[in-house]
């Protein structure tokens, strides 16, 4: 799959979650994110276990409370989409602070943004734990069909391209005295997007060029063969037993 290739998200560390093999976290996660989906959102208790079984992932793999809410903030569009339903849902009428609101409404809310927020979480935590390319290599060890690893492996190698360009240029233009302080300078900019197009269409086609001669043909060599043993499978599946308890307890509570 290539040199190592670390992404911001990544935090290091050598905790027990660090150490576990990706595809075990990636089965985990999935896991996880499934029960919380299957949970009726009357079982409003429910949700409170699956964050704190969240919250000891995250203490036991030393992610700070304050990075891990910090990152949750990819999650407003949801919030916001969440925070219409009560006025747009058909329905039973309630009064919230003197405003009258649906009651389906308000139970979607809570179902949007609980099970979101909780997926968002589990995201992160899997993200904060495991570096890019071991993700990359998980999804490869579950048999994800190998033209979609290497589409999304070379997703994120372009996007690095693309914002090292950006990069590069926005430093030639302050290095010039260049500042977008209105409307005046959009020209500039828009020149500038364009000229990052064809920067960056031309050194993919020149890493391309590389890779085929150094015989790549069509599919990525496998450095590195991650396994797993039944102890780390039983380590990863402590977060989906736990949260699927908690599931069956809401529906039949």
């Amino acid at each position: 799959m290539g040199a190592g290739h670390a992404h911001k998200l990544y935090r290091h560390g050598h905790s027990p979650v660090h150490g576990l093999p990706p595809h075990c976290k990636i089965v985990a996660v999935f896991c996880f994110v499934l029960v919380v989906v299957c949970t009726p959102c009357e079982a409003m208790w429910a949700f409170g276990l699956y964050a704190a079984l969240l919250a000891a992932v995250a203490a036991v793999a030393r992610i700070p409370a304050g990075l891990l809410l910090k990152r949750l903030v990819v999650e407003v569009p949801f919030v916001a989409f969440a925070l219409l339903m009560p006025f747009v849902v058909p329905g039973e009428q309630t009064h919230v602070l003197g405003i009258p609101v649906s009651v389906p409404g308000l139970w979607g809310a809570w179902n949007v943004l609980a099970k979101a927020t909780l997926g968002v979480a589990a995201s992160v935590l899997l993200a904060s734990t495991t570096e890019l390319r071991a993700v990359l290599l998980g999804l490869q060890r579950l048999k994800l069909p190998p033209l979609l690893v290497q589409i999304a492996s070379f997703m994120i190698r372009y996007g690095d391209v693309v914002t090292d360009e950006m990069r590069r240029m926005t430093i030639a233009r302050r290095s010039r005295g260049f500042e977008a302080r209105g409307v005046r300078q959009w020209r500039v900019l828009a020149a500038s997007a364009g000229a990052l197009f064809i920067r960056s269409y031309e050194r993919g086609e020149r890493v391309h060029l590389a890779m085929v001669s150094r015989g790549y043909a069509g599919t990525m060599p496998v450095i590195d063969e991650v396994t797993a043993d039944r102890r780390q499978w039983a380590y990863a599946a402590t977060l989906p037993v736990l949260a699927l308890a908690v599931c069956l307890l809401g529906w039949t509570l």
